[in-house]
C-alpha cells in the first residue's frame, strides 16, 4: 500500500426529496460519513470523486449520466492520530475538496465491504447530526438549504 497524500474528496450524495446518504465505516462503526477518498498522485479531484462514488456505492456517474458538482469549497482538518500512518511522513493536515451528487431518487447502493458496514438515507437534520465530521455536517446543511431554496 502506498502512502496517501494529504488531499481528499468529500462527495455528498442526496436525492431531490432531500434524503442524504451516509455510510458507516468498517474500521470505526461510530463513524458515519458521506463518500470520501484520497486523491491519487496525478489524479484530478473530480476524477477521484467519480471513482470514489463508484467504489463506495456502485453508482456509475458516467453510465447513469449523472452530474457531479464541484462545490468550489475546500476544508482543512487535522488528520486523526490513528490514521496518520496511512499518509506521507509529516502529514498532519488534510485538504478536502467538496463535491455533490443529486439523484432523482434513491439508487441501490453496493457497499465496498472492506470499507463500510451499512448505509442510511436520512433527512438533512438527521444526516447532519449523524455525520462524524463537522465539515460533512456543514456540507449537508448547505446543500439542504440550496435544495429547499430551489424547490420554492
Amino acid at each position: 500500500m502506498s502512502l496517501r497524500q494529504p488531499y481528499s474528496v468529500l462527495v455528498v450524495i442526496y436525492t431531490l426529496e432531500g434524503e442524504f446518504l451516509l455510510l458507516q465505516r468498517a474500521d470505526d462503526p461510530d463513524f458515519w460519513q458521506s463518500v470520501t477518498g484520497g486523491i491519487d498522485e496525478g489524479e484530478l479531484p473530480c476524477a477521484t470523486a467519480a471513482r470514489e462514488v463508484f467504489e463506495e456505492t456502485g453508482i456509475d456517474i458516467s453510465q447513469q449520466q449523472l452530474r457531479l458538482v464541484d462545490e468550489q469549497r475546500c476544508h482543512r482538518y487535522a488528520i486523526r492520530e490513528q490514521w496518520r500512518y496511512r499518509y506521507q511522513p509529516g502529514a498532519t493536515v488534510n485538504t478536502e475538496y467538496v463535491f455533490s451528487l443529486c439523484l432523482p431518487k434513491r439508487y441501490p447502493i453496493q457497499l465496498a465491504a472492506d470499507e463500510h458496514l451499512s448505509y442510511l438515507w436520512l433527512d438533512a437534520n438527521q444526516a447532519s447530526a449523524k455525520a462524524w465530521s463537522d465539515s460533512n455536517a456543514q456540507e449537508i446543511r448547505t446543500l439542504a438549504s440550496k435544495l429547499a431554496h430551489n424547490s420554492r
